[in-house]
């Protein structure tokens, strides 16, 4: 036991200067970033930090001072961050992020959009087929929390007074309430769109053609009572950033599902490492996309009275959305 106490006071004695120095540029780098420190103190960074290793490796075996394994420990991850860390603060971080990262994903997933896009589609022509037959499949169809009372009973003035041009409830209600829910209920339904992608990428599609049958039959119920056009510039306003959001999450869903089922030369853990990156990417954006949505959707809405309108609004959000995917990001020649 002498021995070892006498062997760790040693191995103390003669690094400590090099923690210690370690310490104070450690110091520097976390109150004013890395180019606070020299050209000579930047070579020296990365050595120290190696020699903090060596000095934990080996205290871990001999020292008896648990504080000194504390302090090691500590100095060691510190270290760590200032030479391995990310340069970028958090404002620039999610500024890179939606001028490249997230748009550059977007493209590499294009064609997994593609049949995000088509499952939707498929789910609207059905719906909408389904319920211009028979309105009684609208309440087959549509869960009594979305239908929201709208049904086979629902006439025309009904339709156009208590929802179409419904009169705007004030911005408490809009913003505080409507705005919120909106978000919560639509980042739950994109969130499990993705998820389920590492099942296969059959619930993904699923769920994209159900989201789709849900709104065709909502069209064929307008239709049904000649309120078609104005239904679709009043959904239009939001529905364009929404269902955009929708798709993306379904098309990183499909990303893990193509992962997962074709994990190509590496393992499919590995593989998950490598793509699920851009998958994770896009259904983080898609998060911000249904927060635009749900701004539009609860608190601007039915402050546009006009179809007319409402087409505008949504040509230019579609546009600006078709714009910043397209060509975000790109690199310069």
């Amino acid at each position: 036991m002498s021995a070892l106490q006498l062997k760790s006071r040693e191995f103390r004695k003669t690094r400590e200067a090099g923690w210690r120095e370690l310490e104070r540029l450690v110091d520097r780098v976390e109150k004013r970033g890395v180019p606070a420190l020299s050209a000579d103190e930047l070579e020296r960074l990365p050595l120290l930090y190696r020699a903090a290793l060596s000095s934990l490796s080996v205290a871990r075996s001999i020292a008896l001072d648990r504080n000194l394994l504390l302090y090691l420990e500590s100095l060691a991850f510190r270290a760590f961050l200032a030479v391995y860390g990310p340069r970028a603060g958090v404002l620039a971080s999610a500024a890179s992020f939606l001028r490249r990262d997230f748009p550059a994903a977007v493209r590499a997933a294009r064609w997994h959009l593609l049949v995000a896009v088509l499952a939707a589609l498929a789910g609207g022509v059905a719906g909408f087929m389904l319920v211009s037959l028979d309105e009684a499949w609208f309440s087959a169809l549509v869960p009594a929390g979305v239908a929201g009372g709208r049904g086979a009973a629902s006439t025309r003035q009904q339709l156009l007074d208590g929802e179409i041009f419904a009169p705007w409830p004030g911005p408490l209600r809009s913003f505080a309430l409507a705005a919120n829910f909106l978000l919560s209920h639509n980042t739950l339904v994109g969130i499990t769109t993705f998820a389920l992608g590492l099942a296969g990428g059959v619930p993904t599609v699923l769920l994209l053609a159900y989201q789709g049958l849900i709104l065709g039959a909502f069209i064929a119920l307008h239709a049904d009572r000649g309120l078609a056009v104005d239904f679709l510039g009043w959904v239009a306003i939001h529905g364009v950033t929404e269902l955009t959001a929708v798709l993306l999450c379904g098309a990183a869903g499909l990303v893990l599902a193509e992962t997962v089922l074709f994990p190509g030369r590496y393992g499919r853990l590995d593989s998950l490492a490598l793509r699920g990156r851009g998958a994770a990417q896009i259904a983080i954006g898609a998060v911000l996309l249904f927060f635009v949505a749900a701004i539009l959707e609860g608190g601007f809405r039915q402050l546009v009275a006009s179809t007319e309108l409402r087409f505008a609004v949504a040509g230019v959000t579609a546009a600006l959305w078709l714009a910043y995917f397209l060509f975000a990001g790109r690199k310069r020649r």
